[in-house]
């Protein structure tokens, strides 16, 4: 095993990352972690091997886990690739998941706040008998989020 590992960061890539960030402060309870970042020059250049480029972003603190928990962090770069939108059963990073206490009401949030839908609410009965009741929605900008509610 890495010595020291512990989980710190989930990354998005933004086209605009205040909004972003706006969306997953006033809908999940997230907390703007200052400062906010701002970076260009040859080490972001040769740590991200895109030329020519710089970032704006910031961290939120994600709900649940207090001041030292994970965070998820939202950048903007001055220029970025565009990719197929994300689909549930893409490889790669799939989603980000959220625990609330009713999906259909957070489903109905999100969208509201220019989410999308991507399938329905749906209750699953695990092998040793507990419920879950959850769906996949996506943020403005199409990235997969699962909200769930364990009963």
């Amino acid at each position: 095993m890495i010595s020291g590992v512990r989980y710190v960061h989930t990354n998005l890539i933004a086209r605009d990352w205040r909004r972003l960030a706006d969306f997953y402060i006033r809908l999940f309870g997230c907390v703007l972690v200052l400062p906010e970042r701002n970076y260009s020059g040859p080490e972001l250049e040769a740590g991200t091997a895109v030329p020519g480029s710089s970032l704006a972003g910031a961290h939120l603190r994600l709900p649940g886990y207090g001041g030292n928990g994970p965070t998820l962090e939202i950048f903007t770069y001055s220029k970025f690739e565009e990719r197929a939108p994300p689909t549930a059963n893409g490889l790669g990073f799939g989603h980000l998941a959220f625990q609330v206490d009713s999906v259909r009401e957070a489903r109905a949030q999100v969208l509201d706040a220019g989410g999308t839908a991507i399938g329905d609410v749906v209750v699953l009965t695990t092998s040793t008998g507990g419920r879950v009741t959850w769906c996949y929605v996506a943020d403005p900008e199409g990235n997969i989020l699962e909200l769930q509610s364990w009963r």
